[in-house]
């Protein structure tokens, strides 16, 4: 009988699962698993993993950071793939070759995870890159929102094609500030004009696309005084100006940028209150229990977030890599990724 999934995303402690894991697991409230570079160490590793968390929980989500570039949860045995700034700077003088090229790397990267038993990444970064925030910096596709737009547009049609859900993040934009909200809490002091004119561009333009949205740990005061993952306006503004329908996944509670909320389960609570179908609580196992003890899950959350969840049968890695096609796509990724160091 299937289990209605809960509304926190947790983590694990390491490669395996252990007592606590598997105890954790268990709670009604769970709904989902992300996974950092420190559960991974290959793609059959992964794949164990994956198997094993599902053994528990049949239904259950499981997610990793796995955009390209820096943001490479696990490299081993897969694709290294570019930051998102490389197609922007190859766009302007060959669209269409760069187009088809971030298309296939949407594909290979729903393929490969797949392989590795993921459902889905926190993907794509739909930030314009204003050159002030180092956190988004090079993940970001461009300076210019219409092309972000465009070619997000272009790594969404290779998620379609991959059998993979997208995660738009850092809603409504988080590139025009300078502070890392892993760190502190950044006000961006634009008006929602202003924001509509350029960051919220690429939100509006895929907001029909997109399997469900991550908003920022970001303030916005001329809007409203609370950050985005907490604002009910800002969720609303989502859902009802930009027709959003999918889900909208907060970002990690335990980043300071959500302390203003105050200790774990005030945090949740307002993040829900707010709009948000799922919260994220990681490496904060005490933190976890206690926001998994205060939420139960919901129907109409539940069903939004099932939406991320692969159908598709996963692919063998092996079989995968024999494809003409993902050689080519692994060969031209490979060697852009490598003119930007990774």
């Amino acid at each position: 009988m299937s289990v209605a999934l809960g509304p926190v995303m947790i983590d694990v402690a390491s490669t395996t699962l252990d007592n606590s894991d598997r105890a954790l697991l268990e709670h009604p409230s769970v709904g989902g698993v992300v996974l950092f570079a420190r559960n991974l160490e290959s793609p059959a590793q992964c794949r164990a993993l994956c198997e094993a968390i599902r053994s528990q929980r049949p239904d259950i989500l499981i997610s990793v950071d796995h955009e390209g570039g820096r943001v490479q949860r696990l490299r081993e045995g897969l694709t290294s793939l570019p930051p998102m700034c490389a197609f922007g700077h190859r766009y302007p003088e060959q669209p269409q070759q760069t187009l088809a090229l971030v298309h296939e790397c949407g594909w290979l990267m729903s393929q490969e995870l797949a392989a590795c038993g993921v459902d889905f990444s926190f993907a794509p970064v739909l930030d314009v890159d204003e050159k002030l925030s180092k956190v988004i910096g090079e993940r970001s596709f461009s300076p210019v929102p219409a092309q972000v737009s465009t070619l997000a547009g272009a790594l969404l049609d290779g998620f379609d094609e991959g059998g993979m859900a997208s995660v738009g993040k850092h809603f409504p934009g988080h590139g025009g500030v300078e502070a890392d909200s892993h760190l502190e809490l950044p006000v961006d002091e634009r008006s929602l004009a202003a924001l509509e004119a350029h960051d919220l561009i690429p939100f509006t333009e895929l907001a029909s696309r997109l399997t469900a949205v991550m908003p920022s740990h970001v303030r916005y005061p001329a809007f409203d005084p609370n950050p985005t993952g907490f604002s009910a306006a800002w969720l609303d503004y989502l859902r009802n100006t930009l027709g959003f329908s999918g889900a909208i996944l907060s970002d990690d509670l335990s980043m300071h940028g959500a302390s203003f909320a105050g200790g774990p389960v005030e945090r949740a609570q307002l993040a829900l209150q707010a709009g948000c179908d799922a919260v994220l609580v990681c490496n904060d196992r005490d933190a976890a229990r206690a926001v998994l003890d205060s939420v139960a899950p919901e129907d109409e959350r539940a069903a939004r977030l099932a939406a991320l969840r692969r159908t598709q049968p996963l692919p063998s890695l092996d079989v995968l890599k024999a494809l003409p096609r993902w050689q080519h796509a692994h060969d031209s990724l490979t060697a852009l990724a490598a003119q930007y160091g990774y």
